[in-house]
């Protein structure tokens, strides 16, 4: 084979045993965990703002951002529930660039993946223990998942995953929320038979073991835009691509239907500060809609201290180092503004 094998890493368990999550984390996580479920089954009207950086690249800043979202959840908690994005690895349209804090903990320094497994890990423990909120993250991995299931509130599953059966059926046996977006081509159907697969039961190789999963009944769409063969980005949050999406629920029997729209990637066509109009546009549809006030159950939002990005190494605070975010100051007001209108 071309590859070289550098050294087996620890699995899961082990990792988990040095590092271990606290009672107090597991509470916390519990809880949350029912908060965000009872949003996506419709048992409750509150609001999920799925908000953060693109990319996990700095704990102190991740960290700071994180705390600054606990003391805006406490003002919002009877209209919002703000999940933080803390996404620690990064699928790349070429295999090029930095693809998260699992691949390099130090975007300056080489890979080391196991310093990456144990660098994540904290990073989600420490968000449960310092701020109270328990965060989301993307599956870009299927085999790396336990590696963090007993500390996650929510998964996506990236445009590009989105096809894969191992991520579907991966999906099919958590017990958390896990948003399925469309895939890069913008094809609703592919997306839909995602969550047709993820909320069935399937065995499978997982891990080195065969397993059978029960079938996630939380598993939902995202909307985030598509991308034309020409290369355009085309949209797909406007009032008439969500009554579609409505038609396409409604030809099956799907469990808990459910659409978080992804205010950024090709929705925004990457134009960050777009992320306010599209946000807004939505609440419009949700206003107007009682069929898509239900089906609609939240935003993701790409957001950081800092708005815009940079190279790595320019050294910028809190400022994304893949794609361009809203700073701090828009994104306050953005959630502010979201639950006065929820």
């Amino acid at each position: 084979m071309s590859m070289n094998f550098i050294r087996k890493l620890p699995i899961p368990m082990e990792i988990k045993k040095q590092f271990p999550i606290s009672e107090k984390a597991q509470n916390i996580k519990a809880i949350r965990d029912q908060m965000i479920r009872d949003v996506i089954t419709g048992k409750s009207d509150k609001f999920l703002m799925i908000i953060g950086p693109c990319s996990a690249d700095n704990e102190t800043a991740v960290m700071d951002y994180v705390e600054r979202l606990a003391r805006i959840q406490e003002e919002v908690r009877d209209r919002i529930v703000i999940v933080p994005r803390i996404y620690t690895n990064k699928p790349r349209t070429t295999g090029e660039g930095y693809k998260g804090p699992l691949h390099q903990p130090d975007p300056e320094k080489a890979p080391d993946l196991l310093a990456g497994l144990i660098a994540i890990r904290k990073m989600h423990m420490d968000t449960i223990e310092r701020t109270g909120l328990s965060a989301a993250d993307e599956m870009l991995y299927p085999e790396n998942y336990r590696y963090l299931d007993d500390l996650l509130s929510y998964v996506a599953i990236g445009a590009r995953s989105v096809e894969d059966q191992q991520h579907r059926m991966t999906v099919s046996g958590m017990n958390i929320p896990a948003g399925m977006k469309n895939p890069t081509s913008g094809d609703f159907t592919v997306m839909m038979n995602s969550v047709v697969a993820a909320q069935h039961p399937h065995s499978f190789i997982y891990r080195g073991w065969e397993v059978r999963s029960d079938g996630n009944e939380l598993a939902h769409v995202v909307l985030r835009g598509a991308t034309s063969k020409h290369g355009n980005n085309v949209p797909n949050y406007h009032y008439e691509d969500l009554n579609r999406l409505i038609d396409l629920y409604n030809k099956r029997d799907y469990k808990n239907p459910a659409c978080i729209i992804d205010a950024n990637h090709s929705n925004s066509n990457k134009q960050f500060k777009e992320q306010i109009r599209i946000t807004k546009e939505v609440l419009h549809s949700r206003r107007h809609s009682p069929d898509i006030h239900r089906l609609v159950k939240g935003m993701m939002i790409e957001s950081y201290i800092e708005e815009g990005c940079q190279k790595i190494g320019e050294g910028t605070y809190g400022k994304s180092i893949t794609d361009p975010c809203l700073g701090w100051e828009d994104s306050k007001r953005l959630i502010y503004e979201v639950a006065e209108s929820c």
